[in-house]
């Protein structure tokens, strides 16, 4: 009973390392899939052929952006590669590893195999009990005749399960290196289709150099209208900490005077006035701050707020557009391509803190405060929400602007802050 309950975890062990080596490809299948599919997606966003400073200025932020998401695709290409190797090195040590064993209970087998050959008849068998010098003798040769018979079968059937487990090990490595193959094939394919967007990069840098003036004229108006917004976003920030500050305050005061009275009442010291947080800093409730620890908690984990395939353009913060000498850019945020008609979405529960427009603009901008933590989202044509609006995560905001001078370009510039201080946007969603 014991040998077979042995054989039994061994088949069992061997089915479970089998299914986990299928799930380790499925897995790494199905991601890279998705990536896969947002990035061809995000291909069709590239559909402007203006020839000026600005349309030349969009494709390259669009095409830049893509060129990025394929870097990362092929990254995660060549680890799911070194995965599958690490897997393949694995599977071939538990093959030999196994072969050795069959090996052994092969020879095993065949040993006694060759014993019962010499004494396979009933008169030997007979003979041997029976020739004992004691009944306890005879007893214990009687149970040995029977027992290694039992020996011998229960051989056989080990000798069944480990060559079962060694043909189920081959399967396995087999399917990884065909694994390997096919991603070595599609990271070929996708360093080839990489290489053909930096060309056409290289191409629209040339094109840009050629038209140095207009091109630092666009970029001045565009940094112009960017201060612009972060002064008004900075202004309605410290107009929120203040306001909630003051709601603070207010009920810290009803409260103090509401103690004070009953102090009074008891013929007890009076408690001292609550405290408030100084300004500059927000002034959180216990929902506030539970709000904000599941925020922080979720950092990688946020829903990219547009909806549909989406192209994140540049990059956060200053640096440098490549091979543009002296073109240097600073982002406060992230600006997300989408497809025309996509809507922007709330990234995590909050409270609508502010929905305006600039002066002499007809966009709108909508800020939602999580506790002490702010996302903004800007370019919105035609909100749904208003302030003091309560949103759950992925809540339409309302439809994102459509350039028709730039056939439809539709971007969402996204911000996130904690309190006045500015995030990158890039770490804290799931990509």
């Amino acid at each position: 009973m014991k040998k077979f309950l042995f054989l039994l975890v061994i088949l069992i062990c061997s089915i479970s390392l089998s299914a986990q080596t299928n799930d380790l490809i499925k897995e790494l299948e199905s991601r890279r899939v998705a990536l896969h599919k947002q990035i061809q997606d995000s291909e069709m966003l590239l559909t402007t052929t203006q020839k000026d400073v600005t349309g030349q200025l969009n494709t390259l932020a669009t095409l830049t952006g893509q060129i990025n998401e394929r870097k990362r695709y092929i990254q995660v290409v060549t680890n799911d590669i070194e995965a599958i190797n690490r897997e393949t090195n694995s599977l071939e040590k538990q093959l030999k590893k196994l072969e050795l064993d069959l090996t052994d209970k092969k020879q095993k087998y065949e040993a006694s195999v060759q014993y019962l050959r010499k004494n396979r008849t009933v008169e030997e068998k007979l003979l041997f009990i029976f020739s004992a010098k004691s009944l306890g003798q005879t007893y214990r040769r009687l149970r040995y005749v029977n027992e290694y018979a039992t020996y011998q079968r229960l051989q056989g059937e080990e000798l069944l399960v480990k060559q079962e487990e060694v043909n189920k090990k081959k399967k396995e490595l087999l399917a990884t290196k065909k694994a390997k193959e096919n991603l070595l094939k599609e990271r070929e394919r996708e360093r080839k289709r990489l290489e053909e967007q930096e060309k056409q990069q290289r191409a629209l840098v040339v094109n840009l150099r050629k038209k140095q003036k207009g091109l630092q004229a666009e970029l001045t108006r565009k940094q112009r209208e960017a201060r612009q917004l972060n002064d008004r976003v900075d202004k309605l920030i410290a107009e929120e900490i203040e306001r909630v500050r003051k709601l603070a305050e207010n009920e810290a005061r009803k409260e103090a005077e509401e103690a004070r009275k009953k102090a009074i009442a008891a013929g007890e010291k009076v408690p001292a006035t609550a405290k408030v947080a100084p300004m500059g800093s927000f002034t959180m409730n216990k929902a506030d701050r539970e709000l904000s620890g599941s925020f922080a908690n979720n950092q990688g984990k946020l829903p990219v707020p547009v909806t549909g395939p989406y192209t994140i353009l540049g990059n956060y913060g200053q640096y440098k557009v490549d091979g543009l000498g002296g073109v240097e850019l600073d982002k406060k945020g992230i600006d997300i391509q989408a497809k025309p008609g996509a809507e922007a979405r709330a990234i995590f529960n909050g409270e609508i803190s502010g929905v305006f427009q600039l002066r002499g603009k007809i966009l709108y901008n909508i800020l939602i405060r999580h506790g002490n933590y702010i996302s903004v989202y800007f370019n919105i044509s035609k909100p749904t929400v208003k302030q003091g609006d309560k949103v759950k995560t992925g809540a339409t905001l309302g439809k994102i602007f459509s350039d028709s001078r730039d056939n439809n370009r539709t971007v969402l510039h996204f911000q996130l802050r904690k309190e006045r201080e500015q995030l990158n946007p890039k770490l804290w969603l799931n990509r």
